[in-house]
């Protein structure tokens, strides 16, 4: 069921042909929106922008992308916002990918979101002699990758994230695990296999990295890392394993990055498991051909701040363009 927060457009979004099982009207602070429906469950918020005080204040949006869940929020924008470049790649950079001022796309978001790939020629373009460096941040960023459920996939998937980074940025690109010998079997110079007292000399010999992705393992070496993705295979043996190995787990996680991995699971089916563990998740990513260039795991990067959308311009995305208004 979806949720409709309405102001200047509250006429037109009153005949929408969707499930709706709250409907307010108004302007409000993003820490209004945030107390209402924080702990209320629904599958979409359809989200009047002048429903929100200051909207063009971009920290009011990304308060409310962080609170609620970006995935679930759908903003129906004003003209003037759509014509500002700038405002579309500041929602775009905080994981908002469905937005509109055409009323009538509203229902074709709800049954199919748009994902990165949609958006991504909309976002504001970077001056392509940015050097590498920048995208990512003058120091090098270090991203822990950790299981937290058995044979979640942290080894393979640090591969095929290494591999997409270094189709990128080049030979700056490196991969470590701890504690096990895994690595050897991907046949890569650059990925290497050390035990947690040799992590830390390792990191400081690599040659001019631009960013290192570390399999953990059991490693308690996390500080290192500038943040972590935790892993979940999302099937229903693995998740009861998981809490009755620690029942509180997800309290534990609560404010980390979780990425189910592996997962068949629908964006209500996630959005369930959401409700249930008290706990949002950071990305849902399918079973992978790891042969295989992934448009998800390009999402993915996106998100962490490792790539810019200059590594995927040439992605063809003209399913954004027919939501908006003709003028």
């Amino acid at each position: 069921m979806n949720v409709i927060v309405a102001n200047e457009k509250k006429d037109s979004l009153s005949n929408l042909d969707i499930e709706v099982i709250k409907n307010i009207v108004g302007e409000f602070d993003s820490d209004e929106l945030v107390a209402m429906f924080k702990d209320f469950f629904f599958d979409r918020m359809i989200l009047d922008i002048t429903a929100i005080k200051n909207y063009k204040d971009i920290s009011n949006i990304r308060k409310l992308a962080m609170e609620l869940g970006e995935s679930k929020l759908i903003l129906v924008l004003t003209d003037e916002v759509c014509a500002s470049p700038s405002y579309l790649s500041n929602i775009i950079s905080m994981g908002i990918y469905n937005f509109t001022n055409n009323i009538n796309a509203i229902k074709q978001l709800i049954n199919k979101p748009n994902t990165y790939k949609d958006v991504a020629q909309i976002q504001q373009l970077n001056d392509e002699s940015i050097a590498a460096t920048n995208r990512v941040g003058k120091k090098n960023k270090i991203i822990g990758i950790k299981n937290i459920t058995e044979h979640a996939g942290a080894t393979t998937l640090t591969y095929m994230l290494k591999k997409e980074l270094t189709a990128i940025y080049g030979n700056v690109v490196y991969a470590i695990e701890v504690n096990k010998r895994d690595f050897a079997y991907f046949n890569d110079k650059n990925m290497f296999s050390v035990n947690e007292i040799e992590l830390t000399k390792k990191i400081a010999t690599l040659q001019n990295p631009l960013v290192i992705l570390i399999d953990l393992n059991d490693s308690k070496m996390t500080s290192l890392c500038d943040e972590i993705i935790y892993l979940l295979e999302p099937s229903t043996i693995m998740l009861n394993k998981l809490i009755r190995k620690n029942r509180g787990i997800f309290e534990k996680l609560k404010d980390q990055k979780i990425l189910l991995n592996k997962s068949l699971l629908s964006n209500k089916d996630v959005s369930e498991l959401e409700y249930e563990a008290n706990c949002k998740m950071f990305y849902n990513i399918p079973p992978l051909d790891e042969r295989k260039k992934n448009s998800p795991l390009q999402e993915l990067l996106f998100r962490l701040g490792l790539i810019d959308n200059t590594a995927s311009k040439k992605e063809e995305a003209n399913k954004i363009f027919g939501i908006f208004s003709r003028h």
